[in-house]
């Protein structure tokens, strides 16, 4: 940003794409507005969670954060992951989206594993049923199905994070079956961010289903968090 204190500055095109893309989906979105946030921490996502809260009409979550919003619930999890020191955050965030009318959405059933590995014993279990011992890696397909469902209705979609261990064959199957409805929505305007999303998209071959796939990286998220960014502010153009 110091060099356009001396010189005149411009945009790229990617640059300029991805700043009129994302802010053209926060400030003007076509509703419903659908936003997918996973990934394994609570503590990664919580400014975007916050900001979407109050733009969004409903929040799918999925991956590993959903036994920190669980656990503020008061369910049992299991060996799930869990951030102990935001439990009480994630109860928080739970009773401003009830207070904004924002629906969050927490998984109903998940793939269970009794350890962290490709070839693990698995089952499917509801989501009050994770029996002790067992970590959740994956949604379960009552899940996907409700997920598929409220991606189907809506008109601008966010995602953001895997659904599981998607790396993993076992636990694959939610997060392709997010965006594979996100793809089949053709109504929809559908932006990705995010490097795990953007790979899931490549592993599953969804590229030409979505419109925009993100390679802003962290810097995207900020824009989403709705923080000013000093290298876009220095460019008077975008």
């Amino acid at each position: 940003m110091g060099v356009t204190k001396f010189l005149k500055a411009y945009a790229g095109l990617l640059l300029a794409r991805e700043v009129e893309t994302i802010t053209g989906m926060i400030e003007k979105p076509h509703r419903p507005f659908v936003a997918v946030l996973g990934g394994s921490k609570v503590s990664d996502k919580i400014g975007v969670i916050e900001h979407l809260s109050e733009l969004v009409d409903t929040l799918l979550i999925g991956g590993g954060m959903c036994f920190t919003f669980m656990k503020a619930q008061g369910k049992e999890i299991g060996s799930s992951l869990v951030e102990p020191d935001w439990i009480e955050r994630a109860g928080q965030m739970l009773e401003a989206c009830k207070e904004r009318g924002c629906e969050l959405v927490l998984p109903i059933d998940y793939v269970v594993a009794n350890a962290f590995a490709e070839d693990a014993n698995t089952q499917i279990v509801d989501a009050d049923n994770i029996p002790e011992g067992w970590m959740g890696l994956d949604i379960g397909p009552k899940t996907q199905e409700l997920y598929a469902q409220k991606l189907a209705a809506a008109k601008t979609v966010f995602w953001n994070g895997p659904m599981g261990v998607f790396e993993m064959k076992a636990f694959e199957a939610g997060t392709r079956a997010v965006g594979e409805a996100i793809a089949a929505n053709k109504e929809c305007t559908s932006i990705v961010g995010g490097g795990d999303s953007a790979a899931a998209v490549k592993k599953f071959g969804l590229q030409d289903g979505m419109t925009f796939i993100s390679t802003g990286g962290g810097a995207s998220m900020e824009l989403v968090e709705g923080k000013e960014l000093p290298g876009i502010e220095a460019i008077p153009s975008v």
